[in-house]
């Protein structure tokens, strides 16, 4: 498990460890049943406190990512589909609130969610179109409606 800290940004150390663990659960790096290295393993391999680590254990816990057990450690829990669904649609968010953020200025077109498409692309977050069910049904061919299709 390869976890990389940055003391200059803006995100706390245990957000960090949080986050990173998240994606390594939802990409399938670490999978339902994998073992967690120990919080205090943890701790010295990242050279920072015990209780950081176990404050992000203990996020990871809370939001039903890992599960410990007293005297065995801590596992990658099983995978609610509703939790796994929740942390999609906020990468969806994500990155559609850096894509709007290069469109706002030049207005909706009919297009404009295929342009969006094409950006994501180049945001490096253009798997979740591909990933994400059906929103809606919007006719695609329709000029007055955005055809949302496989946002989300």
């Amino acid at each position: 498990m390869q976890i990389y800290l940055s003391n200059s940004g803006q995100e706390p150390i245990y957000a960090q460890i949080t986050r990173q663990i998240k994606q390594q659960i939802l990409s399938g790096a670490l999978r339902p049943g994998d073992a967690l290295p120990s919080i205090r393993l943890l701790a010295r391999e990242l050279r920072i406190s015990v209780i950081t680590t176990k404050r992000a254990y203990e996020d990871l816990e809370r939001d039903g990512f890992i599960l410990t057990q007293q005297g065995r450690g801590s596992f990658v829990a099983e995978q609610n589909p509703a939790l796994l669904r929740e942390e999609h649609l906020k990468k969806v968010e994500d990155c559609l609130q850096i894509c709007a953020a290069g469109w706002a200025p030049r207005g909706w077109a009919a297009s404009a969610m295929t342009r969006l498409q094409r950006r994501c692309a180049f945001c490096g977050r253009a798997d979740l179109w591909q990933q994400a069910p059906p929103l809606y049904a919007a006719s695609r061919s329709s000029t007055k409606t955005l055809p949302l299709g496989r946002l989300i």
